[in-house]
């Protein structure tokens, strides 16, 4: 099914911002760069959007950047299967800080993460709330028949109204600042598709387990 903005924005107040938009979104490549290809972790820690909420330890000797799509479907495997267990064993345990990043795809993707974003301004912990519930709800609101209802739906349950759901889709500011991340992750970080992250500057592409990230972590924890 095809969600244009018009569609998705019909009697919204967002329409302000992304009925006008020349998002360019549709068709990104999914093209990957290989495996362990090394990238600065000093340009890697100045994204060219908005600010980044890490959590885990401040002082970690890993950091981790996942670059990510809320409505591809190997990134919402990943949330759902594998992250809760890094999250258990590394983030929380201050061994690793990590970050998530939009690498928005379309649309709907930027609804989401502005939602994230929006919510992040009252804590960390709620940038991930949101962004977990898209994740684990993904199959629902994105082949549903009205995908604008269907995003407010989840919304109001983490104290949106349709009033300030609609009001943070007008956010150019953070609107420009995802498509900036997306260009700057694709030019610089040759990031394709979704998910990617990079571990220590390494990158490391697609859904994994958590085998497979604990076999790249924890010989940098030593």
């Amino acid at each position: 099914m095809t969600i244009t903005r018009r569609k998705l924005i019909t009697n919204s107040a967002a329409s302000c911002l992304i009925a006008s938009a020349g998002l360019g979104l549709a068709g990104t490549s999914a093209a990957f760069a290989a495996d362990g290809e090394k990238y600065s972790v000093k340009k890697l820690m100045l994204p060219d959007g908005p600010a980044d909420h890490f959590i885990g330890g401040e002082d970690a000797k890993v950091t981790i950047i996942e670059y990510a799509s809320s409505t591809c479907p190997h990134c919402a495997t990943f949330h759902v299967n594998t992250f809760p267990q890094i999250k258990k064993e590394y983030i929380d345990t201050g061994k690793i800080r990590f970050v998530l990043r939009p690498f928005v795809l379309n649309i709907l993707d930027a609804v989401v993460f502005m939602l994230a974003y929006k919510a992040g301004e009252t804590s960390t912990q709620n940038y991930y709330t949101i962004i977990d519930a898209y994740m684990k709800t993904q199959s629902q609101w994105t082949q549903a028949k009205d995908p604008r209802k269907a995003l407010l739906e989840i919304a109001k349950q983490y104290g949106f109204t349709e009033e300030t759901f609609d009001e943070t889709l007008t956010n150019k500011e953070v609107f420009a600042g995802m498509e900036r991340l997306r260009e700057q992750a694709s030019k610089e970080f040759d990031m394709h598709g979704t998910p990617s992250f990079y571990i220590n500057g390494t990158q490391l592409e697609g859904n994994q387990s958590f085998e497979a990230m604990a076999a790249q972590i924890d010989p940098l924890l030593s």
